[in-house]
């Protein structure tokens, strides 16, 4: 049964990545009860307690520094996904290529030009959501450092309310960067599909496990965890 260049299992394959990517950033984003359980929320009061504390310091060259740091990551990620969007547009144009190089691999499955598209077309619109996350996330960590800048001298009740800003504006900067990043992990997920939608499958299953694991259930989780009030 074919609806268009899918097939069922073409159908199938995609409903399952796309239940796994958004059902997983829905319940761990926008669920307060599992939230409060991750890394990511155990973080946001790191950054919190960072900002704090920085008030207290005379020189904030370290923190500047920091930040700066931060939104180089995000920069490297963003310059990144623009030159994997040329190299997915040129892709698009060339599925004589393409379906050559994918016929030599085992258990590829045969692929129309339509369903070629469609299948870059999806990367496409993937690493397009993680350029605008990430390039959100910079933007963000850039009002935080300006915040910062602004901190008068003296630890009082403006400078940690101002404190207080900088540290929510971190916090959404940082959960922007975490989103573009799981885009680039299910991106790498939905690359399996050229080869076969079985492929697309189990790769999505074995992101949302790792995600999972990472962010539930791993050491750096615990020992945050650990040493949380």
């Amino acid at each position: 049964m074919m609806l268009g260049p899918l097939g069922v299992l073409d159908i199938a394959a995609l409903g399952i990545f796309l239940s796994c990517w958004f059902g997983y950033a829905t319940l761990v984003d926008r669920v307060p009860g599992i939230r409060a359980k991750s890394v990511i929320a155990a973080m946001d009061e790191y950054r919190r307690r960072w900002m704090r504390a920085m008030v207290e310091r005379e020189a904030r060259v370290f923190d500047s520094m920091a930040i700066g740091h931060l939104m180089s990551s995000g920069a490297f990620l963003a310059t990144t996904a623009i030159f994997i969007l040329g190299g997915l547009v040129a892709m698009l144009g060339a599925y004589d290529m393409g379906r050559h190089v994918v016929s030599a691999l085992p258990f590829a499955a045969p692929t129309s030009q339509a369903l070629w598209e469609i299948k870059i077309g999806l990367l496409l619109l993937i690493f397009v959501a993680a350029f605008f996350e990430l390039t959100w996330s910079l933007r963000q960590f850039n009002y935080c450092l300006i915040i910062v800048g602004g901190i008068g001298r003296e630890a009082d009740q403006a400078a940690f309310a101002q404190a207080e800003v900088a540290a929510r504006v971190a916090n959404r900067a940082a959960r922007h960067f975490n989103t573009g990043l799981r885009a680039y992990y299910f991106g790498l997920a939905a690359i399996t599909w050229i080869v076969h939608p079985l492929a697309l499958i189990t790769a999505s299953l074995l992101v949302l496990a790792e995600l999972h694991r990472r962010e539930f259930r791993s050491v750096v989780r615990e020992a945050l965890r650990g040493t949380a009030p």
